[in-house]
């Protein structure tokens, strides 16, 4: 019965996650694409969860659902006006777009079939917090001090970009 549960709740998330996707790619209106792409990062953290991967899903929460769709959104409504919709596109770019998703489908689902999908290293699922700090904020190799700071250094700039662009108006 459990393992019946986890299968109908894993199920519910690829299904939302699939259909918000397809919803965010599709929508007209940017502000309510941005809150589909929420659903999906909402969705993704509650499969890391699922997974027992709790400081993925705690990351996934945090950074992305919280920190980035908050920046998207402000960036929004700062930049458009109000209504703002986009423009129809023409048949070559939906028909170029399609055949890049196509591929891409193709490329994912291949990949899927083919890879033999080792366990894992890990007998609990998860490193430990503190092999995970010192990956994130060490400095030496395979650790990723410089591209932290790299990407805080790039939302700053978008955060001062929204700004001065919004003050023009």
């Amino acid at each position: 019965m459990n393992h019946l549960f986890h299968d109908v709740v894993f199920f519910i998330l690829a299904a939302v996650v699939v259909v918000c996707s397809i919803l965010t790619v599709t929508t007209k209106r940017i502000l309510r694409a941005a809150t589909c792409l929420l659903f999906v990062l909402f969705a993704t953290a509650g499969i890391y969860f699922q997974l027992d991967y709790s400081f993925l899903g705690a990351v996934q929460l945090t950074i992305y659902a919280g920190g980035i769709i908050i920046l998207f959104v402000f960036s929004i409504l700062l930049t458009t006006p109000s209504g703002d919709r986009a423009r129809k596109l023409k048949n070559s770019r939906m028909a170029a777009g399609l055949i890049a998703a196509l591929a891409g489908a193709a490329v994912c689902i291949f990949l899927t079939l083919t890879h033999t999908f080792a366990p894992s290293r890990l007998s609990g699922g998860e490193l430990p917090m503190k092999v995970v700090g010192n990956a994130l904020m060490g400095t030496g190799k395979y650790q990723y001090l410089l591209p932290f700071e790299a990407i805080t250094v790039l939302l700053l700039a978008c955060i001062v970009g929204g700004i001065v662009i919004a003050r023009k108006r």
